[in-house]
């Protein structure tokens, strides 16, 4: 027991003769600087104490470093790094406006046997307004799936004054010999889906090529006819609502191609634009110019 309390009474008088003469413990040494794949897994604060420092460092989660690298340098300073983002935004959302021409099942437009669906194609207009957009990226911002919602309306121009007619089971076409029409058009929409691979060149969007291809789906949502022309030496503008048998789905083959937030897009219909049956097969092209948002 006179030993432990001289062991004590040892300890005791050496701090206070440490206390008496001014001297500080050492401050312990800093800890290592983690090695590069371990930048991505730590948390760094550093707090300072009179003329001591010391370094906390605690393993993190990835999600927590989005923005920023974080790197210990030699002496315990703390250096913040813009990260590399791996994600970059889809072009889809915008609008779009072009031209449409209808093909014959043999992509041609001559339809020999049916001249009534030969359109002109310089007054036959498609908009496009895409709402919304999503792209999934593949961990680089090169590459990913782009999704989203939009809106198509599109109007086709008939020539040489054709009515267009259509009973339960046929579609077809007969020339009005009365009135003559400045405008006579079918005009459709629909709800559209995209489902595209995309590649960009960079993750800023601003200064990024892309190249976007694969699929548009759709259901259509309204179709009517709308004509305007003269009758007797006065003008008239008729609008029939009708289904005129047109397919209630699309499906195009897509492609999408520009700079920042201009580009050209193109597509091709991969289903009829009549229910099959109805009339001879049909299959709209579509191409244009499109504004990014």
């Amino acid at each position: 027991m006179k030993a432990l309390y001289a062991l004590i009474a040892s300890l005791i008088l050496g701090f206070v003769s440490i206390a008496q003469e001014g001297e500080i413990p050492p401050p312990p040494p800093a800890p290592e600087a983690p090695s590069e794949t371990e930048e991505a897994e730590i948390d760094t604060m550093k707090m300072k104490f009179g003329k001591t420092q010391v370094l906390v460092i605690s393993k993190v989660g990835d999600e927590d470093y989005e923005d920023v690298d974080i790197k210990v340098l030699e002496g315990g300073e703390i250096e913040e790094e813009p990260r590399r983002s791996r994600k970059s935004e889809a072009h889809w959302a915008g609008l779009d406006f072009g031209f449409m021409l209808l093909m014959d099942e043999n992509r041609e437009n001559t339809f020999a046997d049916n001249p009534y669906w030969k359109n002109d194609a310089a007054r036959s207009q498609v908009w496009n307004l895409n709402i919304l957009e999503h792209k999934f990226n593949f961990g680089t911002p090169y590459v990913g799936l782009t999704t989203g919602l939009g809106f198509s309306w599109k109007s086709v121009s008939f020539q040489n004054d054709y009515l267009i007619q259509a009973t339960a089971d046929s579609t077809f076409a007969i020339v009005d010999s009365v009135n003559q029409y400045s405008k006579n058009k079918l005009k459709a929409s629909y709800l559209t889906v995209p489902l595209m691979l995309e590649f960009n060149t960079s993750a800023d969007e601003d200064r990024s090529f892309y190249l976007a291809a694969g699929v548009v789906g759709g259901v259509r949502l309204t179709s009517k006819t709308k004509r305007q022309g003269e009758f007797d030496g006065k003008e008239f503008k008729e609008k029939v609502k009708g289904q005129y048998n047109l397919n209630p789905f699309k499906l195009d083959a897509a492609v999408r191609f520009g700079y920042a937030n201009w580009g050209v897009f193109a597509n091709y219909s991969l289903l009829p634009l009549f229910e099959q049956g109805t009339t001879v097969d049909i299959y709209p092209l579509t191409f244009g110019l499109s504004l990014n948002f």
